[in-house]
Parts: C-alpha cells; structure tokens; sequence
C-alpha cells in the first residue's frame, strides 16, 4: 500500500484543512442573509459539531500521558477558549462588516504572529529575513485593505480590526497547540480543546441572548451542519495532525493558500469582485510568510 512521507502527508493535510477552514467565510456570509446574529450562528456551528467531539473525547478518555500534568490542563483550557471560541467570534463579528475575501488577507497575517508570539515567549531568534518578511506581510496586507479604503466608514476599519484578533488569538492558540499536541495526541487534543469551545459560545450566549435557536430559516441549520462538518470537524483534525507532523510554523506559511482560496469562493459564491490591489497584496502576503516558512525549516 501507499504511504506518504510524515512532511508530506502533514503538508496535504495542512492544504485541505485551510480551504475547508477558508469555506467557512462564505458559509458565514451566506447566513448572514438570512438575519442571524454572529454569536447565534456560532453557537449552531458549534452545536452541530460537539456531538462527534464528545464521543471522541469518551472513545479516548482512557489513553494516558504520564507527563501530563495538571497545568497542562489548566492551558488546554486557556487555549481552548482562546483558539476556537476567541478567535472564531472576533472572526464571525468581523465579517459582518467587511467582504469575506478581505477577511482572509487580514487573517493571514497570523503566520507572523506566530514568529513574534514564539519570540516573546519561547526565545525563538527572529532573523534578518524573517524581520523582511514580516514586513512584506503587512505591505500585502495594507495594499489590498486600500482597494476597499472608505474614510467615511468606521465600520470597516471595526470589521478589519475584529479579524486581527482573530489573527492574534489563533496564532496564539498554534502557538499553544504545537506545544501541547505531543503531549495529549492530536485526537484527545483537538476534541477537549472543541468542547471547550463550545462551552464558552454556550455560556456567551446565554449570558448575551434570549434562548431562542429553533425560529431561522431552514437554510440557517444546513449552512450550521455545513461548517461544522466540512469547516470545524474534518479540518480542525487535519490541522492539529499537520501540526504534528511540521510544526506550527511550517503550517501556518501553507495557509498561504486561504487567502486565494477564499477570494476564489468569494468570487464564485457569492459574486464578490476581484480587483487589482487583492491580487496583488495578496501575492505580496505569501511572498511574505514563505520567506518565513523557509527560515523556519532550517
């Protein structure tokens, strides 16, 4: 039989879990259409997705680690909260206000948040290239946020702003999880850190809501079943396994490819306009981060 190299299948599995995780943003749009609020349209997504996560987590309670301990707990909570919950709300509340092709190119510039975060807090030297390519990043990025600058809209610079924490708070969670990965496996990991998740939305909306999830339109719920299993369940698993397999840093300069991805779909789906300053921050951004990934992988 076939087998992939570990660096290869973990690159493969990197590749499909960012366009499945890139699908979201049109899900998420087309929803919006339909009059629901972020956090409501969250909480569906991730109710739909904890039933396959609690039996996981059940199926696997009993595979121990016995370096395990319990301040690692203690992180996978925090970055449990962080990762799915913070970053997917700030992410959802984000693209109430600005196209989701523009979404993407802001939400990439998380690789280089990766390298900063590791910097801070792991010591991880940061080189002369790397600091060029950080720098190439955000250049991308401010040249496709001027094809949709509007000084009159405080909204959208709102919209940008709340996807930079989803950036920051996602990079942090990588950050995180190639850490705590090898101790917990990517299977009990990805199912606790998703219950976690969904816990926090839960609490979130109880506290901000009236309970009321039963009165949308049925498109609602099978936008909701769609991003739980093609945009939270498959890729959240191929992620955490890609990370196992090449390291944070080597995933998130793969997740080059959300920015295309996702303005692709935005263009097919949802009949949103190319125009030149996307391509071109776009093409600026992955220059960018892979000169990252390269200095990464030596």
């Amino acid at each position: 039989m076939f087998k992939l190299k570990a660096n290869t299948l973990g690159v493969v599995l990197a590749v499909l879990g960012v366009i499945l995780f890139s699908a979201k943003a049109i899900m998420v749009k087309l929803a919006y259409h339909y009059e629901i609020d972020s956090v409501s349209l969250l909480l569906l997504r991730m109710l739909f997705s904890l039933p396959v996560y609690v039996v996981i987590a059940f199926v696997t309670r009993k595979q121990t680690n016995q370096s395990i301990k319990k301040t690692d707990y203690l992180w996978l909570v925090f970055f449990g909260f962080v990762g799915y919950y913070l970053a997917s709300y700030f992410d959802f509340e984000g693209l109430q206000y600005i196209k989701a092709g523009l979404e993407r190119i802001v939400l990439f510039v998380y690789p280089t948040l990766v390298l900063i975060i590791s910097r801070l807090f792991l010591k991880t030297k940061i080189s002369r290239i790397q600091i060029f390519a950080i720098f190439l990043t955000y250049l991308g990025v401010l040249t496709a946020f001027s094809g949709e600058l509007d000084l009159s809209s405080e909204n959208l610079y709102l919209g940008v702003g709340l996807i930079f924490m989803s950036a920051l708070t996602y990079a942090m969670y990588l950050v995180g999880s190639g850490w705590l990965i090898p101790k917990f496996g990517v299977v009990r990991f990805t199912s606790y850190a998703m219950i976690i998740s969904t816990i926090c939305v839960l609490l979130h909306y109880i506290f901000t809501h009236e309970i009321d999830l039963l009165g949308y339109p049925q498109e609602v719920y099978f936008l909701g079943i769609g991003m739980a299993i093609l945009s939270t369940i498959i890729p959240s698993f191929m992620v955490s396994k890609s990370i196992e397999l090449i390291g944070s840093s080597n995933f998130s300069i793969i997740a080059s490819i959300g920015p295309i991805s996702t303005i692709l779909l935005a263009y097919i789906v949802l009949g949103e306009q190319l125009n030149a300053s996307q391509l071109i921050g776009t093409i600026i951004v992955i220059v960018g981060v892979s000169l990252v990934s390269r200095k990464a992988k030596k």
